[in-house]
């Protein structure tokens, strides 16, 4: 595992979850769901989605190959094995292919699947990889509105008690800081 996150903003919202902004690598946080940013086989792959079944170990596999795969927008949920967090909430999040195909639904539907399916298991603390914005091209800034925005939007019952947006590089780090009190501002 790598060193602990270094926390880069921490503020409370009017549900009373507290967001924050990490720069580290998710699969080391000690939180109820981590979510991986996965693609559709749910198989492992590159990026994110890589270093979390690397740190698992290889039973998420055997529990991912189960699952028959996940739809763009849609999650599913594992156990997180070797990981310290108790679970692992994969969502697949979509391609960018200029805007004009859904994508801002289906990103949000990512955020909203992933924090319905924690609801129902009873969690509380969650972790939030920059969703499609590696390899899928997903443009940051806007990727990064929808994420707070929706998270915002769906922790309004105060069902959970830390969100956590775990980025790894500092510009998207940077990104995050500037936009999450904005969001939280307006809500």
């Amino acid at each position: 595992m790598s060193a602990p996150e270094i926390i880069r903003s921490d503020v409370t919202s009017t549900s009373k979850t507290r967001f924050t902004v990490a720069l580290g690598d998710i699969a080391s946080l000690p939180v109820d769901a981590i979510v991986n940013a996965a693609n559709s086989s749910l198989l492992g792959g590159g990026g994110v989605d890589g270093a979390i079944h690397r740190a698992a170990g290889p039973d998420l596999l055997t529990e991912c190959r189960t699952l028959n795969g996940c739809k763009t927008g849609q999650a599913k949920i594992t156990a997180g094995y070797r990981l310290p967090a108790k679970h692992v909430i994969h969502t697949v999040g979509p391609v960018w292919n200029g805007g004009d195909r859904g994508e801002e639904e289906l990103l949000a539907s990512c955020y909203r699947s992933s924090l319905a399916l924690a609801r129902e298991r009873g969690v509380r603390t969650i972790a939030f990889p920059a969703i499609s914005t590696g390899v899928y091209r997903f443009p940051a800034e806007q990727a990064a509105g929808i994420a707070i925005r929706t998270s915002l939007d769906e922790s309004k019952d105060g069902a959970f008690e830390a969100i956590i947006f775990c980025c790894f590089g500092d510009d998207m780090a940077a990104l995050y800081d500037r936009l999450l009190p904005r969001e939280l501002a307006g809500t």
